[in-house]
This record gives C-alpha cells, structure tokens and sequence, in this order.
C-alpha cells in the first residue's frame, strides 16, 4: 500500500491504482473529482471533499461505473492514455481531441465581452441575423432602387441674423412646388395671427413652435428639392451668434454655400461690421469646406432700396476683398440680387431691373460644378445621430468619401465597435448603395443606438480612420478675445472637426508668420496674436476620429472657437506615427 501510495503521488490522474481497496476512495476522490468537473461533469465541482467522505458507498458505484467506461473505451483522459495506455494511443487522441474543442469557444467569447458590453449570446445571434439580413439583401437586390444619376448637392444658407435665409429657402421650395397651396394658406394665416405676415415663408422651414414664435432658426432645417440636372439638399443654419455651433454643424456637410445680405439700409452694415454673422459665417463656410459661394443681396425690394444699383455695387465693393482674404478665389464667388419675400430672381428673374443681366438664384446653383468626388476612396461617413425605429437601428451622416452598400462590414471610431450595414436609405427609400456626397440613413446590425453618436466616423473595419488625442496643425489666427489677446502654449479652445465638437489645447508653437508678410517667419515663438499663421501641435481631451487635410480633406479642416467667437480656423498637417488606442505614443 506504501508503495502505490508514492506511485500515486507521481501519477496523479491514475483512478485505476485503487480499486481493491475500500477505504481509499475518499482520500482519492478530492483528487480526481476536481480534474473531471471542468470537462465532463461541472456540478460534481460544487460539493466540498468533506461531503464526499460522508457518502463513501455513492461513490463506489460511482467509482464501478467509471471502471466500466474504462474498460469499455478510455473517455477524455489524456494522461492516461500517453502513459498507462499505449496500445490504444489513437482512440485516446481522437477523445482528447472531442472535449478540447469546448476549451476555446471560451476562450473566444473573452474578448467579446469587453467590446460589446454585453451577454456572450447576444453578439453570436446579431452575427448570425446580419449574415440572414445582408444575404437577403444580396438576394433581394434587383429589387432595390439604383440612386438617382443626377449629381447631389447639399446647399447651406448662411448670413447674419434677420438676413431672409430661412424665407428664401421657404420661397425655394414654393416656387420648385416642393409645398403645396393648402399648406401656404394655412402659414399665411398663422403669420397674420401673430402679427408677422412676411414670415408664412419661413414657417415653412422653422417648424418649431420656438423659431416661429421668436423669429429664429435655432436648429439646421433641412428640405429637397431638384432640378433638371441636379438633387439638392437645403441646409438652412441658424443666424444668430448664439447658436454658431448648430452653424458649423450644418455648414460642415455642404457642398455649396449660399451667403444672404440684407440691402436694407443698417442691416448690411450690421451684420458685416466687426461682430456680425455675416463675417465670421463666410469665414467658418470657407473653413468647413464650403468650395462655391453665391453671395445673395436679399431684400432688394425693400423701400429703402427700391432695386438700387448704387446700393447693389456699394455692397459687392466692400464684400468682394474681405471673402478674397478668407481664401475664396474669383471663381468660386458669384454675386445676385433677389428678393426672398417676393420671389424676384429665385427661380426666375421677374421683376428684375435691366441691369442685372445675371441668372437667377437657381440657375445659378444648377451651373455650379463641384468639385471632383473620390468614389473609391475608403468609407468615411461622420455621423450625424443614431436611433432606433420600430426596433431597427438607424443611423443618420453624410458619405464623405467612398460608396457604402448593404452588407458591409463596418467599425465605429473611436470606440472600434464592429458592425455591419443592413439598408442603405437615401429620402427614405431603399437603394443598392450611396456614393459620396449623398445624406444616408443606414440601418445598422451589431450595434447599438448608443454607439451611433454624433462625431463618431463610420469606416470599413479593414481601413478605419485614425483616432488620435494629438496633431500637428496649421492655424491662421483671426481674431482673439480682448482678455486674452495673444496665443501660447496652453491656450485653451473648442476645436469642432467635421460634425464633432472636442476641448482642446495648444501645446506648442512651432513656427509663425504674419499674414501680412509671409516670408519673414519666426521660428518657436513664445506667442502669436491675431493676424498670424501658425505652426503647433493641439491635443485633444477625448480620443477622436479625424484625418490629415492632404488624406480626407473633409476630416482635416477644424476650427477653434472661445468666448463665443471663432479665433482661428486650420488645417491638419500631420497625424502622430505609432498611435495607441488610448492615443498615446
């Protein structure tokens, strides 16, 4: 017995030693208990050694059972089979292998659990829908519409505040019969109600009950309408200084901009003085990628101008050089007078004195040319908002660059949440895919209504965008806060990059020059005030999706904002090299 007992501390996984002896097995089963729950039988586990030792007879059947299987076929004992057992060495693999199977499943669904926050189960069963869905999808997509062939474009209305944006976006849709009689009547009396009988116009694109009774978009409103060879998107951004985020956000997303001026005396002055929305919003358009700008001198008709040229000249004259040095070139400026209120030189150029001999206000954006898209490029679409719909995850954006299909398997940065296109929705219609410069609404497996924030960047998994906390930048300062008139190291802002808004810090400054004589540069400068461009590196207080201009010029134009004004607008030169996912080198 001494002697098995010291063969048996050698080989412990042996449950052949002990069969003569009766009084043994409760001392060996603790031993060998242990070493089968984890494969066969997991309960047995739970019971504590002392409780087996009270139930010896239970465990001599248990025991004979086990002899018997033994001797029938040897079950998932490795060991024994490499040692006690070498005339059946195959059988012994073949069952090592069936319980070795289980063992990494675990292992796998390790690492799903972090990532997606939830059950095991849960992602298993959204993988194996999104396989049925983008199957169906494959299978229904004949059935799909293509998207229409004419060039999209999204169209923003910028101007100071009171200017007629949201009136000749609302005379826009009248006029292109995107709005029917019965609802005209019914704003025009609600206007007259309210003592505000010019604005039954812009009811119809401020629709909340605040805008209409203030007189103020606060949020961007949004409508289509089309022409023979074009789709548009109306972008209407709110006036008012107090809600230029809501600005950047809408004006971030268009293609061309169209800038409204008030001809009526003071109005202009007004707005274009030092201040006024009118300069700081064709500032952020330029910054924000806006390439074409129709700059509209609205309200032409008023008493106070009566369709004056002098009046329409003396404005061109004092707008002309001011957007020539936020970097529009001739090209891409036109100039038009229209009336909002009376339709005059919208669509078409009614009541028009004879010496404007330019198109009206839509012809003019039916010429206008974008510039060339990248098709091909990989998917970046910035998103705008998620949500849920009749149990369906919806997710809102612009495609920046790339075309996105049903079935794509996607990731969103910067969380790195894995998941897959189920529906492409152009105007809420089901189409085959959306190319670059469509607004989409996706529905989305894999991911939840929460993951989908505004900011975040939806990419194809094998080529995401890059999430960075810090970058080397390119700034021209513009204009900065009396109490704080110079820039340095640690100066603090609000950095918006595509629809994203991010705290951010200047961290060092690397290079300047004055605008006004460029070629004298200064090389690691203390400071810079208004009027510079400057070379630094900003961080960034949350991990963020973006790209270099040079890559994604959509991703790498940003502007910093602080005490409610923007300071400066830049561009991203250069992104770090070994970038962890926490952001860090």
């Amino acid at each position: 017995q001494a002697e098995k007992k010291k063969q048996k501390a050698q080989q412990p996984p042996a449950p052949k030693v002990p069969q003569p002896e009766a009084k043994e097995p409760p001392k060996e089963a603790p031993k060998e208990a242990p070493k089968e729950a984890p494969k066969e039988k997991p309960k047995a586990a739970a019971p504590a050694p002392a409780v087996k030792e009270e139930k010896a007879p239970a465990q001599n059947k248990k025991d004979k059972e086990e002899k018997k299987e033994e001797q029938e076929e040897p079950e998932d004992w490795e060991d024994e089979a490499d040692e006690d057992e070498p005339e059946k060495p195959q059988e012994a693999q073949e069952e090592a292998e069936e319980p070795a199977k289980p063992e990494p499943v675990p292992a796998k669904n390790v690492p799903k659990e972090p990532e997606a926050a939830a059950e095991p189960d849960e992602p298993e069963e959204d993988e194996s829908e999104v396989v049925r869905e983008s199957s169906a999808v494959i299978v229904n997509e004949g059935e799909l519409k293509l998207p229409d062939p004419r060039t999209h474009m999204n169209v923003v209305f910028i101007g100071h505040v009171d200017a007629g944006k949201s009136t000749t976006c609302g005379s826009i849709l009248y006029l292109s019969n995107c709005v029917d009689e019965r609802t005209i009547e019914k704003y025009q009396k609600e206007a007259k109600d309210k003592n505000r009988e010019s604005w039954f116009l812009a009811y119809i694109m401020d629709t909340n009950e605040e805008e209409k009774a203030k007189g103020k978009t606060v949020e961007v409103g949004r409508a289509h309408f089309e022409t023979e060879t074009k789709r548009f998107t109306i972008l209407d951004a709110p006036g008012h200084k107090s809600y230029v985020p809501n600005m950047i956000a809408g004006a971030s997303q268009a293609d061309v901009g169209v800038l409204i001026v008030s001809a009526r005396k003071g109005e202009f002055e007004t707005g274009f003085e030092r201040g006024g929305q009118t300069r700081e919003h064709a500032l952020l358009a330029k910054t924000l990628g806006v390439e074409k700008l129709c700059v509209t001198i609205n309200k032409m008709d008023d008493s106070s101008v009566d369709w004056a040229q002098s009046r329409y000249d003396e404005i061109v004259t004092k707008m002309a050089p001011f957007l020539k040095q936020s970097g529009f070139k001739d090209d891409q400026l036109s100039f038009l007078p229209i009336s909002g209120l009376a339709g005059d030189n919208v669509k078409e150029a009614k009541n028009t004195p004879a010496w404007y001999k330019g198109p009206s206000l839509l012809k003019l954006l039916d010429s206008l040319v974008v510039p060339g898209r990248d098709e091909n490029a990989p998917l970046r679409i910035p998103l705008l908002d998620g949500y849920r719909d009749m149990g369906s995850i919806m997710a809102i954006g612009k495609v920046e660059a790339g075309t996105v299909k049903p079935g794509m398997k996607c990731i969103v940065m910067p969380i790195g949440q894995k998941c897959t296109v189920a529906g492409v929705f152009i105007n809420d219609e089901e189409m085959r895919y959306a190319q670059c410069g469509e607004n989409v609404t996706l529905k989305m497996t894999g991911v939840s209504e929460d993951e989908l924030r505004k900011g975040y960047v939806l990419c194809p998994v094998a080529n995401p965008v890059r999430v960075v906390t810090k970058f080397k930048a390119q700034l021209q300062v513009i204009e900065l806060p009396e109490e704080r008139p110079v820039m340095t190291s640690g100066y603090r802002a609000v950095l918006h990059v595509h629809v994203s808004n991010e705290e951010c810090e200047i961290l060092k400054l690397y290079e300047a020059m004055s605008m006004k004589d460029i070629k004298k540069k200064e090389k690691n400068p203390r400071f810079v005030r208004e009027g510079s461009i400057v070379t630094c590196s900003i961080w960034l207080a949350r991990p963020t999706a973006l790209d270099a201009f040079l890559s994604t010029p959509q991703l790498g134009r940003f502007t910093l904002r602080d005490e409610g004004r923007t300071i400066a607008i830049g561009r991203i030169t250069e992104l770090p090299k070994d970038e962890g996912k926490d952001g860090k080198k």
